[in-house]
């Protein structure tokens, strides 16, 4: 027998909303709007395939009758933010379509992240049609304040959202290779069909410990009103919690002071750093009442309430690199690994949480990408790249190298392929361990390195290459390894994937000494880059792409519940959590075909929370 022929269904939910309840409110998260008792859905347009568009309103029954008419476990849905339309269905109506499709998380891959992304604005770049603006007139009317003539009109709204959106599709589709769709329809599951539930005693004992500590804290530092808006008092509160005071260049003076204003981005940074008690200083100082541990579990705690399980709400290529970003501030993409929130973090009953992630995947990318062969070898081979590479900064045998000596080689190795300077290596260490290196020592690790590693420096000049390549609009191909990327003018560096990581209107600049510098637009603003900036992001990019390949084979056997950076998480029966452990890093361990030779490595766990360590799989 033939495969059965799937559907493709393109569905616009109009919803209630006012000023008070709206996505756009600050808090308001897709959760708490689709489990808020004001919700209600006033109707649906549905397109099948390239049939005409259908609208229905009517009570929820009639709708959910509505609905149901289409055959959805042989459907691919296609929805312009499909988290929202795809949480409706399945929380409301029960309803989980073969393949989820988002039109927004493909039009944010193709044009980058900080694109338009709208419907509107998509639809006018595409030359598609006009969005209306009946929705506007929608606010704070439930379906009984409609009359026959209003509702007929936002009807007709609903099926050209509809129609624009399936054209939308149609341009974008052809872009895309089956991986990619799926790693859409993955993310987007996450949310529709959350795994983990949450440890509601846990959740509360915590928060009222994190705001007990925060008093304690400040108390204990004399961290009064007066000495928070000292910059010599707080620098010395977090150096005491092995806290480089982040620094800047006064424009006032021209000297080197400390960046503690609110409008310094690694100033605010600290207010997600992995020490809480960071988190309370940062948060006094910049006046904020709660701080991020607080408020991350406050939300927990009201999730909790709306229904036990947590929705992973994920941005699909939410970073120009292509990685997964949080949204709906619900960002369990960085919490701390000490936190107690991991704890709080459980399967349901009878089930067990098993995670993996990917050894040193960066490393081992970059030195492929570098074509620096003779240091990968060295990984395949099974030696500690860090323990080598630390014997020689501090001239001592391999099997002498200590913990403290092969923490400053690691430390090396992960931030000097990326070009970092001796400066911040030791301001990186000292913040990591408490511990100074020393200016002349730092320097001499930096020079030690790119000697050694003579391919990687070269990558950096090729990634300037690429950035001069997309500027004057010509092509050009990068790679020292087994593996060339394309540069395809203004597009950007077409990836293994199809897609292409691009810095929009990439330009070149001069500063102030007259050095040539590159700057790219985004949301924030101007950003600077540099070669081996690119060069970072280039190999952030490709790790991507083995990790979606690698998650999107996992998923085929067992639904992933959450990805964090290079690991992934699934909750399975307890019974068989170590045959899935050894299966996924079975499967993290597969080279992709487009670098069939790098040696991958993966470690795995197996949890009744998300707080347990990973380990290596003997075999």
């Amino acid at each position: 027998m033939g495969k059965t022929r799937m559907d493709t269904l393109t569905v616009d939910l109009e919803t209630f909303y006012s000023k008070e309840y709206s996505l756009s409110k600050k808090d308001m998260t897709t959760q708490r709007y689709v489990d808020d008792p004001r919700f209600e859905v006033i109707g649906v347009a549905v397109k099948k395939n390239n049939e005409e568009t259908c609208w229905f309103s009517g009570t929820r029954d009639e709708i959910r009758d509505f609905l149901n008419q289409y055959s959805w476990s042989n459907s691919f849905l296609i929805a312009h933010n499909a988290l929202f339309d795809a949480t409706i269905l399945s929380w409301r109506f029960g309803i989980h379509p073969k393949l989820i499709i988002d039109t927004l998380s493909m039009a944010r891959a193709v044009h980058g992240v900080d694109a338009g992304g709208s419907l509107k604005a998509l639809a006018e770049r595409y030359e598609l049609g006009v969005k209306g603006t009946e929705v506007i007139d929608a606010i704070g009317k439930r379906r009984r304040d409609f009359d026959e003539e209003s509702l007929a009109r936002y009807g007709e709204y609903c099926r050209n959202d509809v129609d624009l959106t399936y054209a939308l599709f149609r341009k974008l589709a052809p872009k895309f290779d089956k991986t990619e769709i799926q790693l859409i329809d993955m993310t987007i599951r996450m949310h529709t069909k959350p795994q983990f539930m949450l440890d509601r005693n846990l959740l509360e004992a915590h928060l009222v410990d994190v705001r007990e500590e925060k008093v304690r804290l400040l108390k204990e530092c004399g961290l009064d009103k007066e000495n928070l808006m000292s910059n010599p008092k707080l620098a010395q509160v977090l150096t005491s919690f092995n806290v480089s005071p982040p620094m800047k260049i006064s424009a006032r003076t021209g000297k080197e002071t400390y960046a503690f204003a609110k409008g310094d981005e690694e100033f605010k940074a600290l207010l997600e750093h992995e020490d809480t008690r960071v988190q309370a200083v940062i948060a006094a100082r910049l006046g904020v009442k709660s701080t991020l541990e607080e408020k991350r579990t406050e939300k927990f705690i009201d999730i909790h309430e709306a229904g036990g399980a947590l929705p992973v709400p994920l941005k699909y290529y939410g970073a120009i690199t292509g990685r997964w970003s949080a949204i709906d501030g619900i960002n369990l993409q960085n919490l701390p690994r000490k936190s107690r929130l991991k704890k709080a973090i459980i399967p349901p009953i009878g089930y067990s949480i098993v995670g993996a992630d990917l050894s040193n995947i960066e490393l081992r990318v970059g030195l492929a990408f570098a074509g620096q062969m003779d240091k990968l070898k060295m990984l395949g081979d099974g030696m500690d790249l860090y323990k080598d590479f630390a014997s020689k900064a501090f001239n001592v045998p391999y099997d002498e190298v200590d913990d403290d000596a092969r923490f400053v080689g690691k430390t090396a190795s992960l931030s000097l392929i990326y070009g970092t300077g001796a400066k911040k290596l030791r301001a990186q260490c000292k913040m990591l361990s408490g511990k100074d290196l020393g200016e002349e020592f730092s320097q001499r690790i930096v020079d030690l390195y790119r000697a050694e590693y003579l391919d990687v420096k070269a990558a950096w000049y090729d990634a300037g290459k690429a950035l001069d390549a997309i500027i004057s609009h010509e092509r050009a191909e990068i790679g020292r390894g087994p593996l060339q990327l394309k540069v395809r003018g203004s597009y950007g560096i077409q990836l293994p994937s199809g897609l292409f990581m691009t810095y929009p209107e990439l330009k070149t600049v001069e500063d102030e000494s007259g050095r040539k510098q590159y700057v790219y637009k985004s949301r924030k603003g101007a950003v600077h880059i540099h070669p081996a900036k690119c060069f970072q992001n280039i190999i952030q990019a490709l790790a991507k792409c083995v990790m979606g390949e690698a998650m999107v084979r996992v998923h085929k056997k067992c639904h992933i519940a959450l990805t964090i950076h290079d690991a992934l998480y699934v909750c399975v029966p307890t019974d068989i959590a170590e045959e899935v452990r050894r299966f996924i890093i079975t499967e993290l361990r597969r080279p992709p075909a487009w670098l069939p030779d790098i040696p991958l490595d993966a470690e795995g766990g197996i949890g009744d929370n998300l707080s347990f360590k990973m380990e290596k799989l003997l075999v």
